[in-house]
């Protein structure tokens, strides 16, 4: 049985929950977001300015080449999962752009209800979900119906995480360019399919 603060704090935990989800906004304006900033960007001051175009160049790529898996869709289905997902994601981040639109793509296929909350809007989601004390994204959170949340993905797939274990414990034989263009590779190769996998396996 639960003690009456743990019930409180799942409370207050559904609740926050509840707010990251109204406060967050559909694929489709995240890609709004991603040609505004790259065309006329708000802020002047923007940090990660050079990076929109490739980002948006990855983003339409990734639009394009998803197809949904319809065995991976009936996997799904038969997980009965009612939920919500929560993207935490920014345009000019190059996992984010090889990953979101597919699984934004299968999982409103699918008939869940998916939004992108902009990390940079309010890191104290993000903060709740670090990569090895990193603000790391996409992180994908898998919200149950009363808005506790289940589990959470990300930032990249296993085979990802496996290139950059490589990179970061041989830097001299497999240089950071190296590393790089192997990700990107795998990334237009596998076409979200990993990442999707991964996060059915989590349901």
């Amino acid at each position: 049985m639960k003690s009456t603060i743990q019930e409180d704090q799942d409370i207050n935990n559904a609740e926050a929950s509840k707010n990251y989800w109204q406060n967050a906004i559909s694929f489709d304006e995240y890609m709004k977001v991603a040609e505004e900033r790259f065309h006329n960007n708000p802020d002047q001051n923007d940090e990660h300015q050079e990076y929109y175009e490739l980002g948006l160049q990855r983003l339409n790529r990734t639009i394009k080449t998803y197809k949904v898996d319809p065995a991976q869709l009936e996997e799904l289905k038969a997980k009965n999962f009612t939920g919500k997902i929560l993207i935490v994601s920014e345009p000019w981040c190059g996992d984010a752009s090889a990953t979101v639109p597919a699984v934004s793509t299968f999982f409103t296929e699918a008939g869940i209800p998916v939004k992108v909350f902009l990390r940079d809007s309010d890191l104290s989601l993000i903060d709740q979900f670090q990569t090895n004390g990193t603000q790391s994204i996409p992180k994908v959170l898998i919200i149950n119906d009363d808005f506790s949340i289940k589990a959470n993905w990300g930032p990249r797939p296993q085979y990802g995480n496996e290139l950059l274990k490589k990179f970061k414990e041989n830097p001299e034989t497999y240089p950071r360019e190296v590393f790089y263009n192997d990700l990107q590779v795998y990334y237009a190769k596998n076409r979200g399919k990993d990442a999707i996998q991964e996060i059915i396996s989590l349901l």
